[in-house]
């Protein structure tokens, strides 16, 4: 996999930032203009435009809308939707990208704009950057009987909703699961529950009211406190949250313990390992947050865990590259290419749920010898990363620190690709460690600020 080039406008998964700058009106009307003309370039003469639930989706949806429009392109209008459901959409109709206006797990503060291709996949390095020349360059619009045209698809919702239900393959429907979804009041609030409703599940939604501002809030795979409690109080088997748009996810099961990506991926693999279903070379794309007690419980399986740079886009690149179909993230990205070309909540999810039977118990077995390092992830608020990481007193502590725990432990850097934050990974086997390593680590980088 080449190394990506970084980009003026887009980062690790779009372009994205406050509504009243990053992304406001008139750079997001420019942006749909270039994208209109890069796309064009390549036969594709429509877009599906989705969004989230935030009240900036209006205005920006007007903007983008208006772009490609007079870049030729035709415009599908489908509402809120999840991210995934657009990469499913565009592969459905010919000649047709896709875009989804949303900034994910951010608050209704931001905003962001991602790009598929006609065939579902997030738009490659090369592309973004050919949009990005074109972002500089005054709008040129084509001739008024070559303008696009606008028109919605009315049933979009129930065409991802029949996509997402072909996911159970094991079991006949979910008749007998007692589930509780928190869709943080995000883009998957009303298509979700029909998936689930529509398989079978004995179901109670939360976080499902959304205005506009309070996509994320207090919910949501971010914050799981809210779906703990309603777990609890319902009885249920397991708890769901998903992300503001659908593309995350992170469970409960009934004694109120997380289920994180790593884990979900693990039980995903073994299932597929034990059925001997394809696993590409039988290995799993990770990434550098990926626990190293997930390499371990893998390696126990003779399965492979490649480590790939954080973001889905990094995961889904590195999966084709080596032929594979199972990667994710840690923090509930998860992409199965046997049921769908990118990371995809509810999918994930069924499948999840499918390779358990919908038993703890069942997943606890699964899970019994998987045992997580201590990991410990801090968020350093800075509007400059590179302060930090530019600091030769930090990189120092740093490497001092990397000798401390040498093969027992892992340490990771880096500036977030969605957020104006810094993010300090300290992993090792030992907790105690782990946590004085964390503590010096973010001592000296609040310093510098």
């Amino acid at each position: 996999m080449l190394k990506r080039i970084k980009n003026k406008y887009f980062g690790t998964d779009g372009v994205r930032g406050p509504i009243n700058q990053n992304t406001n009106p008139e750079f997001v009307l420019k942006l749909g203009w270039a994208a209109g003309k890069a796309f064009s370039e390549l036969g594709i003469n429509a877009v599906i435009i989705g969004k989230d639930t935030r009240i900036s989706g209006y205005l920006l949806e007007t903007a983008i809308q208006s772009g490609f429009i007079s870049a030729g392109i035709d415009v599908k209008l489908v509402g809120p939707l999840p991210t995934p459901a657009i990469s499913f959409l565009a592969n459905s109709f010919k000649n047709t990208a896709g875009v989804i206006i949303s900034a994910s797990h951010n608050s209704y503060k931001d905003n962001g704009i991602k790009f598929f291709d006609d065939k579902g996949r997030k738009i490659s390095n090369e592309l973004e950057i050919k949009i990005e020349k074109l972002i500089d360059q005054k709008i040129d619009v084509v001739n008024v009987e070559n303008l696009g045209k606008a028109s919605r698809i009315n049933d979009a919702g129930g065409r991802y909703v029949e996509f997402c239900k072909k996911a159970l393959i094991k079991n006949e429907n979910f008749s007998g699961l007692n589930l509780v979804l928190d869709v943080a009041n995000g883009a998957a609030y009303d298509v979700a529950p029909k998936v689930f409703r529509e398989l079978g599940a004995k179901l109670t939604v939360i976080s499902n009211n959304p205005d506009g501002l309070n996509i994320n809030e207090n919910c949501g795979s971010t914050n799981i406190a809210l779906l703990k409690k309603a777990v609890s109080d319902h009885k249920a088997d397991f708890g769901l949250a998903l992300d503001g748009d659908g593309d995350r996810l992170i469970f409960v099961d009934k004694d109120l313990n997380e289920i994180d990506g790593d884990q979900i991926l693990f039980v995903l693999a073994k299932e597929k390992f034990q059925h001997n279903i394809y696993l590409g070379r039988k290995g799993v794309v990770g990434t550098i947050m990926s626990n190293e007690g997930l390499n371990d419980a893998l390696a126990d399986l003779n399965i492979e865990l490649i480590r790939a740079d954080v973001g889905d886009r990094n995961v889904f690149e590195k999966l084709e590259e080596l032929g594979w179909e199972l990667g994710g993230e840690q923090s509930g990205h998860i992409i199965c290419l046997d049921s769908a070309i990118t990371g995809d909540a509810i999918i994930s999810s069924i499948k999840f749920l499918d390779a358990i039977d919908f038993s703890n118990e069942k997943f606890k077995e699964k899970v019994k010898k998987f045992k997580k390092y201590p990991q410990i992830l801090k968020n350093i608020k800075t509007d400059d990363p590179n302060k930090i990481l530019k600091n030769k007193k930090f990189n120092d502590l740093k490497n001092k620190c990397e000798k401390e725990i040498k093969d027992s432990g892992r340490i990771n850097v880096r500036k977030s690709g969605t957020e104006s934050l810094l993010r300090i990974m300290v992993e090792s086997s030992d907790l105690s460690m782990t946590e004085k390593i964390s503590n010096k680590l973010e001592k000296l980088a609040k310093e510098i600020i």
